[in-house]
């Protein structure tokens, strides 16, 4: 994968962007459920076709927008286990001098190395203000990548006992099994969906902190704007983007050298080429074309239309990845082969 260019700064307090990663949206609703829309239309031929039953469709884009309702939610400690799902601070890998090409795809083991890796280059991060740290997450840089590969695997292990079942199974461990994979591809979309979002990939969330040569904006707002005030005001639609849809395209699972997991590697050369976009949004909106509050324009709706179809075309690639590449699960199967031979 290749790095996006690190910006060594340090970041000044400024208590307008005190909040942690965590605190953020990405897409609003109508671009949430875009992205799974983009995905199901992406999917190919052979797919299953009962996932574009109309009650199932329908579902996985409800779905889209479920993590964001879990943070509606006032509770501290599952804020803490979730939110910071959302996003992925690339700038503060570097900042924490560590190397993108040797990120462990083990959530815990990452954290413990970015922990250490922090307290090493303390200088390099702003001061967290308890304030604004309810939750305890104000020193993670977020866990994106981590959620989506995590999303992919318990969707492949959907579909490894999914196939079973339709085998060996009842008719109605079937509709369960068929429902459970129903839901993992409606919740995944929300983080792939996340990480087609410029400011959910960057420490500069809310606006351009601390060295500001370029005069991006800084101002609250911008965030909000990006997610769906631009996409209301232009009045994005589904139907507009659908036909420019591409075929969703497998993931490639091939051995990597250093041994990681080859879908956590793509999903981080996705996030990657989402976090080189994050300058030119931000000149958009210095030049005009995405200024906030400003009139739609062509080139501002160019942008988010992109990354809203590259953000449905990457979850399609990775449903498609996740069902080819589930193997039967041998474990169940065996107890069904049992329970059907004992069978009246």
């Amino acid at each position: 994968m290749t790095p996006p260019p690190p910006v060594r700064c340090i970041i000044l307090p400024v208590l307008l962007f005190a909040a942690a990663p965590a605190a953020l949206h990405a897409w609003g609703s109508e671009g949430h459920e875009i992205v799974n829309q983009v995905a199901l239309a992406s999917l190919p031929g052979d797919f299953p076709a009962w996932v574009r039953i109309p009650a199932n469709s329908d579902r996985i884009i409800f779905l889209a927008n479920e993590p964001d309702r879990w943070r509606d939610s006032k509770d501290k400690m599952m804020l803490h286990a979730t939110a910071p799902d959302h996003a992925f601070n690339f700038e503060e890998i570097a900042d924490a001098g560590m190397d993108f090409a040797t990120l462990s795809p083990y959530r815990y083991e990452f954290e413990v190395e970015f922990a250490a890796a922090r307290a090493a280059h303390e200088a390099n991060f702003r001061p967290i203000d308890p304030k604004y740290n309810a939750d305890h997450t104000g020193d993670l840089p977020g866990f994106l990548p981590w959620a989506i590969a995590e999303h992919y695997g318990k969707l492949q292990a959907a579909f490894s006992y999914l196939k079973v079942y339709e085998k060996y199974g009842t008719a109605q461990e079937v509709e369960n099994a068929r429902a459970n994979v129903v839901y993992l591809m409606g919740v995944m979309g929300h983080f792939v969906g996340d990480g087609s979002q410029p400011l959910h990939v960057t420490k500069y969330f809310y606006g351009w902190t601390g060295p500001n040569p370029h005069g991006y904006v800084n101002r609250g707002g911008w965030h909000a704007w990006i997610d769906s005030g631009f996409i209301d005001r232009a009045g994005i639609t589904p139907a507009e983007l659908l036909p420019r849809v591409e075929a969703a395209v497998p993931v490639s699972v091939a051995p990597q050298p250093d041994g990681r997991d080859p879908v956590f590697v793509a999903v981080l050369d996705y996030l990657a080429a989402t976090n080189r976009q994050v300058e030119p949004l931000y000149q958009l909106e210095k030049d005009g074309p995405l200024r906030m509050g400003g009139p739609p324009t062509a080139e501002g709706r160019a942008f988010i239309d992109d990354q809203l179809l590259r953000g449905g075309e990457m979850l399609g690639s990775l449903w498609l990845t996740a069902w080819r590449h589930a193997g039967p699960d041998y474990y169940l199967q065996s107890q069904l082969v049992r329970r059907n031979a004992a069978a009246p």
